[in-house]
């Protein structure tokens, strides 16, 4: 896959992009228990939030610049005690799918939190009928600890949320506080 380039994404280039990705998303999948597709305006508000808490938000391009998929962690609870824990998303482009690039997403994320070294414990919430995602993070060491069921109603069905957690051994030195 050495015509895909990782790199950060700017609101100001790569909103519509990614807009399209989730709306794409919202619309035919349970990957986001969402209804109403969402806005530019909704992307606005997901960067500021992505930038003030200092998250990233990787892309996955093509050689022409293309967004094909990205890939963002941000808070899990917001509770001081859940500092060193984040949630995580890796959305790839309906017709980039099984190419390996949520892997090379998901693969550079883990570095980014180990590196930082102010992560340790990656969480994936993951509807338990998406097999290709549950795959994906059981190929990269994520574990499944718990499925709450039937907790979203999407296309007049019940949904199952599975949660699979990485935990990793930074932050060298954790503090309470």
């Amino acid at each position: 896959m050495n015509d895909i380039t990782l790199r950060p994404c700017e609101a100001a280039a790569h909103a519509g992009a990614i807009l399209a990705i989730f709306n794409d998303a919202i619309a035919n999948s349970t990957a986001l228990y969402e209804y109403q597709p969402r806005t530019l305006r909704t992307m606005e508000t997901w960067f500021a939030t992505k930038e003030a808490g200092g998250f990233p938000v990787i892309g996955a391009f093509d050689t022409a610049g293309e967004l094909l998929g990205f890939a963002s962690w941000g808070t899990f609870r917001a509770f001081p005690a859940f500092k060193y824990t984040v949630e995580h998303s890796v959305y790839v482009r309906h017709d980039q799918r099984g190419r390996g690039i949520g892997q090379q997403l998901l693969r550079e994320l883990l570095r980014l939190a180990e590196a930082g070294d102010r992560i340790h414990a990656l969480i994936a919430g993951i509807d338990m009928q998406n097999t290709g995602s549950i795959a994906l993070h059981e190929k990269l060491g994520f574990r499944h600890v718990g499925t709450l069921p039937q907790v979203g109603f999407k296309f007049g069905r019940w949904l199952d949320l599975g949660f699979w957690q990485l935990t990793l051994a930074t932050p060298q030195q954790p503090v309470d506080g």
